[in-house]
């Protein structure tokens, strides 16, 4: 038995001068964006229409009362029409853009022009779009999959140049096809000419998406010497000087000829003879491909109030086919947090991990589309959701959940709503007033600094003192700016108020670094448990941090290869061992730094092209959280903020739900492992401003980044100044806001010159400082001779040998921050290295320390004089 409750009629399709009703604009607002609080992979979509579109766009809902009868399960609401009236009190309709999929070909076509030397490669795609042929050539004789550019003769019309080794050639729509859009470009080339290859990708610019053969480039070849490679196209031809058969037999006597002359002449002039007496067979190919376009739909949603029943009864309607589940939750107070409400819920509803309702749209019978209604509390403030279509495909607003406020609000929280906003509003304009004159001022200490160009070198100081002041004047714009950023508060505000937390990266300022391993450390696949019976003495050498290898799981057995960031079980040891281990070093007093990986990730699955882009683990992310510009990994990011890195996917660190992720996953490993700080890995590969956003919310006690590149060099010589060099270092500390250091690769450089050939003038600058990062910002330079990259087994820039001991004398008994490499301290070096930490704890030698500009003794002297 059921119990059925009439509420009064109200229609869903109301016109808009109804809407306009002093009743409705009394509790209508706008659905504004709201941030989703669950683990998924969110759709961008839809924005909002305005009054004069929303008539159209709105898809027809049936004039149908609604009752709501309590069903005999306690768990269960059912809303059914009814015969009496109620107001409207909200109703919106959202464009959704749903993605789909589109099967399409790419056409590869080698044919004869003009005669036997000159021939046409055309390259086509059956699918719409801003179809772009991202493409370079491989010369006879060049080692590596390296491209190189053309000859001007071979580059089509409306072709631009990318730096000095690709082409890209736009498509354009073939006049030839009709009924179907087809697009294509053509590249003539001469047979005569040194090319062994021409290769290839195909880009989509209006999605940023990159095609490839088999998850390489497409190469299509036109000598012999290239036909080995798995990625070519057209082989199945081959070449010959005679069609069929004897086109194959020609190809191995073509061949035997080739090593026997090769043998004879040993250089590449029999490769172009070879490419020049043979002859190319024409050939067409087609490839699938696969492109992800989206397509226009809506959803109508529509508040009501039954007095009766003090509900809100929320209306959803959509013209998304197939299933479509409602992933919701409610909002109570001013706070926006998701939230469950009380049952019963409507049918086809299950519960996701007591976060969230999962609500299974009803669909309409005989016609695209479904809609469903939730009966709410008074009590409640807001409803919010997304919609989920399938396991990869969700839909939202413009990146944000649905939010729909609900009859709770009142006009007197709109009035206080628009009160605060009016304040803000008068603040805003006394700010801008106040930093307009900032930047006029910044512009005329800029206009000062071009005048004094053209004067004499002398007045290098007076630019310098009007750097300082621009510098001053930025950090007041932006203090302001940070305070002007508004804040919703309570009414009622303490006046007691906790301090501000400040992470600095650089710890106490004396501590002295260890890193904990070198190349080789995960062979014995037990160096967690090794490096545990070493902390004590460690600890007892002087070091205060310890640097710990890469702990997730990984492609390379080293760990810089990431794959699933969660799983700590790697070639290292286990979580266990190296939970046992961090917890060691802080009996013994040594802070820990975690070697983290965020420049980039390896997939663990592939596209639809067979390109390894999507991600697996509890981040499971798709081809959007890969860089756009990156053509060997088909990214739908956007373009990289830095360099990529050609091994593995690189992470598109501007994508919110890439951050939010990062950030989770670092605070875990904070409170789940016991790190105390991070070491960042490769971080020219992304903007500084990120990796502050990742140590705001981490908040090491010490971080140091690794931004590693190439001295100044003049014929092989290393100049002595290298102040572009250290700049691009403390540029990046810079845009971290300094909240990191980074290893000073300069002063390595520098001391590698100076002990190296005893040039010892190089050990200062032209003002008479230290010439690395440390004799310009002391407190963020973490100083090195070695690591496992620069040594180990690796060495791609070993320190000199014998001069180890005067390289760490030196970077001992200086500011900064200074790092031992462990292959040292288990050396012979290891008394002598305990001595000079010795020597610089003695002296409180610490990173902000000074440096004498007077005559002073070279470290090496110091050290031998205190031995």
């Amino acid at each position: 038995m059921s119990t059925t409750i009439v509420t009064p009629p109200f229609f869903l399709h109301c016109s808009l001068n109804s809407r306009r009703n002093a009743h409705v604009d009394a509790y209508s607002k706008k659905a504004t964006s709201f941030c989703l609080n669950f683990a998924g992979s969110p759709f961008p979509g839809g924005r909002k229409l305005t009054p004069s579109s929303l008539a159209l766009r709105a898809p027809p809902l049936p004039r149908r009362p609604l009752t709501l009868r309590a069903s005999t399960s306690a768990d269960t609401a059912v809303v059914e029409t009814a015969d009496q009236s109620s107001d409207v009190c909200f109703r919106e309709t959202f464009l959704l853009k749903r993605p789909v999929k589109v099967e399409g070909k790419i056409t590869i076509r080698l044919v004869n022009g003009t005669d036997e030397e000159n021939w046409q490669l055309s390259v086509g795609c059956s699918l719409p779009g801003k179809w772009v042929l991202h493409w370079g050539v491989t010369y006879i004789g060049d080692v590596g999959s390296e491209w190189d550019q053309p000859p001007v003769e071979m580059i089509p019309a409306g072709s631009i140049t990318v730096k000095d080794y690709a082409i890209e050639s736009p498509l354009k729509k073939s006049m030839l096809t009709e009924g179907e859009d087809f697009y294509e470009v053509t590249i003539d080339f001469n047979t005569k000419s040194s090319i062994a290859a021409i290769n290839f990708v195909l880009k989509d610019e209006d999605s940023g998406s990159w095609y490839q053969h088999r998850g390489r480039d497409f190469k299509v070849p036109l000598t012999e010497f290239v036909r080995d490679d798995d990625n070519v196209v057209g082989t199945k031809t081959g070449f010959g000087i005679w069609p069929g058969a004897l086109g194959h037999l020609s190809n191995i006597l073509l061949k035997s000829e080739g090593s026997d002359m090769q043998e004879e002449n040993g250089n590449n002039e029999v490769k172009a003879e070879k490419l020049q007496n043979s002859c190319l067979e024409g050939f067409y190919e087609e490839h699938s491909v696969v492109k992800e376009t989206l397509v226009d739909n809506s959803v109508t949603v529509s508040v009501r109030q039954c007095p009766e029943t003090a509900k809100n009864i929320v209306s959803l309607e959509t013209d998304l086919p197939g299933d479509v589940i409602v992933h919701w939750g409610v909002c109570k107070g001013e706070g926006r947090m998701w939230e469950l409400p009380e049952k019963p819920y409507p049918s086809e509803t299950a519960l996701f991990k007591n976060k969230a309702l999962r609500t299974l749209l009803k669909r309409h019978e005989g016609q695209s589309g479904s809609s469903g209604s939730f009966a709410l509390d008074f009590d409640l403030t807001g409803f919010v959701f997304v919609l989920k279509l399938d396991e990869n495909t969700w839909l939202n607003s413009m990146g944000k959940d649905f939010y729909v406020p609900l009859a709770g609000y009142s006009a007197a929280n709109n009035q206080d709503s628009e009160t605060r906003s009016g304040n803000v509003s008068q603040k805003d304009e006394t700010i801008t007033a106040y930093t307009d004159g900032i930047i006029n001022e910044i512009r005329n200490l800029v206009n000062g600094i071009s005048s004094q160009k053209t004067k004499t070198s002398k007045n290098i100081e007076v630019q310098e003192s009007i750097l300082q002041e621009i510098e001053k004047l930025a950090a007041e714009a932006y203090s302001i700016f940070r305070a002007s950023v508004p804040s919703f508060t309570e009414d009622v505000v303490s006046d007691v108020r906790p301090p501000v937390k400040i992470s600095s990266g650089t710890g106490s300022g004396f501590e002295i670094l260890c890193q904990g391993f070198n190349w080789e450390s995960h062979k014995s696949g037990r160096w967690y448990t090794e490096l545990h019976e070493r902390a004590a003495e460690l600890s007892s050498l002087g070091f205060t941090v310890v640097w710990l290898p890469p702990p997730t799981d990984s492609v390379s057995p080293e760990g810089y290869m990431p794959r699933d960031l969660y799983n700590l079980n790697s070639r290292y040891g286990n979580i266990d061992e190296l939970k046992s281990l961090v917890k060691k070093f802080h009996e013994v007093g040594i802070k820990v730094l975690g070697d983290v990986v965020l420049n980039h990730r390896c997939a663990q699955f592939k596209n639809q092209n067979g390109v390894w882009n999507i991600f697996g683990g509890r981040l499971n992310w798709d081809d959007r959280a890969v860089v756009a510009d990156d053509p060997h990994f088909q990214g739908r990011g956007n373009k990289s903020s830095g360099d990529n890195f050609h091994a593995a996917p690189n992470i598109d660190h501007s994508q919110e739900f890439v951050r939010k992720d990062i950030k989770e996953w670092l605070c875990w490993l904070r409170d789940e492992i016991g790190y105390d700080g991070w070491r960042l890995d490769f971080v020219r590969g992304f903007w500084g401003g990120y990796v502050k956003d990742y140590l705001d919310a981490s908040e090491p006690y010490f971080a140091v980044g690794e931004y590693w590149d190439s001295l100044s060099y003049t014929y092989g010589e290393m100049d002595h100044n290298q102040d572009a060099h250290r700049q691009r270092i403390v540029d990046w500390i810079n845009a971290t806001g300094g909240s990191a250091s980074a290893f000073d690769v300069t002063t390595k450089g520098v001391l590698h010159a100076a002990l190296e050939r005893c040039e010892y003038w190089r050990l200062s600058d032209d003002k008479g400082k230290p010439p690395g990062v440390v004799g310009w910002w002391p407190s963020r330079a973490i100083t090195f001779i070695e690591n496992h990259d620069t040594g180990s087994t690796q060495g791609h820039w070993r320190f000199p040998g014998g001069k180890e001991m005067q390289g760490y004398a030196y970077i001992l008994t200086h500011p900064g921050t200074p790092s031992v490499f462990y292959d040292h301290i288990v050396s012979d070096y290891r008394s002598e290295i305990s001595a000079l930490i010795s020597l610089r704890n003695r002296n409180k030698i610490h990173c902000r320390s000074t440096v004498s500009r007077g005559p002073t003794l070279f470290a090496a002297d110091i050290f031998r004089a205190n031995k």
